[in-house]
């Protein structure tokens, strides 16, 4: 977007609400820039928000639910929201994986994991060396823009594990527990497991799990959007909701813009303000596969055959290394797998916010195609009952939320893709186009910075961040 001429009173828009914008628009407001933020739903907050999907009293997550982001990200840990009303709540495990007959933990210690896995237990203190040496201070650098890494060896070391396939790491292993605990953490890649990086994707929420805990806002994720608001108005930044941007040229005039939107909705919106060759790159952006998630509203906890369950708040039921890998094949190929992978997050297990005093809410959903139209609840429900016999009993209701609408609550959710765009190592390296500074357009004070742009997706804020750091030094702020 071409700088409004003479000198616009307002120094910075921000076009959506999600987690990347909203810490766009705090950073800009921290550096004395005025700013105003749009957001097309009647609601702030993207992927972090929190409604009562189900029945009066049971408050869901609608998108995001566990943030080990949240502490993990430096753009997240350096802003004080706890003061502005943000409590963290950190279960006693942050995440078991459930197999036919035990369950699999993942600890906050490397040790307490470590000797949880047996013969394994060495192997996978290895796997999570470069952090355990190094700390906090490595996720920055993976986190960062494309540069030399504060800590080289460290991230080297990470290196020659990260760029290999899951599949090809699992074989280090001797026993099925400590495959299937990478298993589960590689398939938030939402790729199949034998693909390349997505060990590395396992390894860093394994070693995050280890460094700062897999964290609930107390409340539900809408507390984190709620406290940026607040720390935005404190700064004089307001959020203005129902109101959708189609067009640029609808904004008041503004020194910059940055858009927290899917490559696809930034071509439209800018129109020939960007040249017609980066409008087709961003176009031909690749989004990922969608998810099918399901509410549930519970009489009860969840009946877990293995007890030791109900003290993790993320939970992945899925089976052994093999069957989480041919469900993922299966769902990467455009199928629907009979026994999916399912993500589960219990949150009132340790929230008694969340729903009625006795009752519980559960949050759950697994990988589809783009698109898909296929009703996943039965295979959702399925999987539950398979690890907690009598689960049925105690649903109440259900909120079932297909990716068609997924997308419709949120536009930057293209096919029920929830992770900002395919992750592999092409958009790795090209997210969304192959550039040095890639939240920067070619249009003078236009800027990309939602999770299409790197680190990728996530409730960490850090695609904002890069976004308005980069923006703070356009001359259009000087």
């Amino acid at each position: 977007m071409d700088v409004v001429p003479g000198s616009p009173d307002l120094d910075v828009v921000v076009v959506g609400s999600g987690p990347n914008g909203l810490v766009a628009a705090v950073t800009m407001a921290m550096a004395g820039r005025s700013v105003v933020v749009y957001e097309a739903a009647p609601t702030p907050g993207g992927g972090a928000t929190t409604a009562e999907l189900t029945e009066p009293g049971f408050h869901h997550d609608v998108c995001s639910a566990v943030h080990p982001l949240g502490l993990g990200s430096a753009a997240m840990r350096a802003l004080p929201l706890e003061q502005h009303g943000l409590r963290w709540i950190q279960p006693p495990v942050p995440l078991a994986h459930v197999l036919d007959d035990r369950a699999v933990l993942l600890q906050r210690s490397v040790a307490e994991t470590a000797a949880g896995l047996g013969v394994d237990g060495r192997a996978w203190a290895r796997l999570m060396r470069p952090f355990t040496t190094v700390g906090i201070g490595l996720v920055d650098d993976l986190l960062a823009p494309l540069s030399f890494p504060r800590h080289p060896f460290a991230a080297a070391r990470f290196g020659l594990s990260g760029v290999r396939s899951a599949a090809a790491v699992a074989g280090r292993f001797d026993e099925p527990d400590a495959a299937a605990l990478l298993a589960g953490l590689a398939a938030h890649s939402f790729l199949p497991l034998d693909r390349v990086m997505t060990t590395g994707f396992g390894v860093v929420l394994g070693a995050l799990a280890h460094l700062v805990g897999w964290p609930i806002p107390a409340g539900g994720s809408q507390a984190i959007t709620d406290a940026l608001i607040s720390l935005l108005a404190t700064h004089g930044g307001r959020v203005e909701c129902d109101h959708r941007v189609t067009d640029l040229r609808e904004l008041p005039p503004s020194r910059v813009v940055l858009a927290d939107v899917a490559p696809i909705h930034l071509a439209a919106m800018a129109g020939d303000r960007l040249s017609e060759r980066y409008r087709r790159r961003l176009r031909r952006f690749r989004h990922g596969p969608g998810v099918f998630k399901v509410d549930y509203a519970l009489s009860e906890p969840v009946p877990w055959a293995d007890p030791v369950v109900a003290d993790a708040g993320t939970v992945h039921l899925g089976g052994s290394f093999h069957e989480v890998a041919a469900g993922e094949a299966t769902m990467f190929a455009g199928r629907h797998a009979e026994r999916p992978f399912v993500l589960v997050a219990q949150p009132s297990r340790f929230d008694p916010t969340r729903a009625p005093r006795g009752r519980h809410t559960l949050w759950a959903y697994s990988h589809v195609p783009a698109r898909s139209t296929v009703d996943m609840t039965s295979r959702i429900d399925a999987q539950i009952e398979r690890f907690a016999p009598g689960f049925a009993d105690t649903v109440i209701v259900r909120h079932v939320r297909p990716p068609a609408d997924i997308e419709a609550a949120n536009a930057n959710y293209v096919g029920g893709d929830i992770t900002g765009g395919v992750t592999d190592w092409r958009q790795f390296v090209a997210r969304p186009v192959l550039s040095r500074h890639p939240w920067r357009t070619p249009a003078a004070g236009l800027y990309l910075c939602s999770a299409s742009t790197p680190p990728g997706g996530g409730v960490h804020g850090m695609c904002g961040f890069h976004a308005a750091r980069l923006a703070l030094r356009d001359p259009a702020l000087r």
